[in-house]
């Protein structure tokens, strides 16, 4: 838990909820254990996709469909969302629910390896708007790089689940053995987010942890700041 447990329950009370379709899905995945954007991290992805509009969404991590319903529906423009899994047994429920939602045109399902698809996306000559980085948190930096280049200038990066229940502050010999790697890799990745070249990137304490980067456009903003610091 990163917010006060009685803060954050008052402010999941305010949330309206998404419908009675996505209400279910989000109450089904609860039931079978299936890891789903928490309450408030929902609110704020309605409430970028409120200020961002994008046409070209990817998602990483797909699970059982809910986030990728959920920036479909909430997006109050047109869009056309891609989203990628890897797990075998989650990939007809995503595909069900896309159809339960009559949003089968416009979620296209990619199945496979995040790190061999995005860069075939790349090859293919394809740019988005938004990337929802929500896949095995220990593939961050790896898919990063190619995240990037994926990414149109002025797009949007935000990536789930980045504090780690709050154990990103933690030394790693506090951390449980298992979750060491998990930790290094995190923290590693957020480093290099917050110091991107061509990103702006801020990290606020919502769900689990979101990091929201934007690709700069100015190509010399990097230099400035250099500047002023010498």
């Amino acid at each position: 838990m990163i917010l006060d447990e009685r803060l954050l329950t008052y402010l999941n009370s305010l949330d309206r909820g998404n419908g009675v379709l996505l209400d279910q899905i989000e109450q089904e995945a609860l039931s079978d254990d299936v890891p789903i954007v928490r309450k408030d991290m929902q609110s704020f992805l309605k409430f970028l996709l409120a200020v961002k509009k994008p046409r070209r969404i990817l998602e990483v991590g797909c699970a059982i469909g809910f986030s990728a319903l959920l920036m479909a529906q909430w997006n109050p423009v047109d869009c056309k969302v891609t989203t990628i899994e890897n797990w075998k047994p989650r990939i007809p429920v995503a595909r069900e629910n896309f159809r339960r939602a009559g949003r089968q045109e416009q979620i296209t399902l990619l199945e496979g390896d995040a790190g061999e698809i995005l860069p075939q996306l790349l090859t293919e000559g394809r740019q988005y708007d938004w990337i929802f980085m929500d896949a095995a948190k220990g593939q961050y930096p790896v898919l990063l790089p190619t995240a990037v280049k994926l990414l149109a200038d002025d797009g949007v990066l935000v990536s789930d689940n980045v504090l780690f229940d709050g154990e990103i502050i933690e030394s790693r010999f506090v951390v449980t053995r298992r979750n060491r790697t998990i930790h290094k890799r995190m923290r590693e990745y957020l480093y290099t987010l917050t110091h991107h070249d061509e990103l702006t990137t801020t990290v606020l304490p919502v769900g689990d942890g979101a990091a929201v980067s934007v690709k700069c456009s100015n190509a010399g903003l990097t230099d400035q700041i250099k500047a002023v610091d010498r």
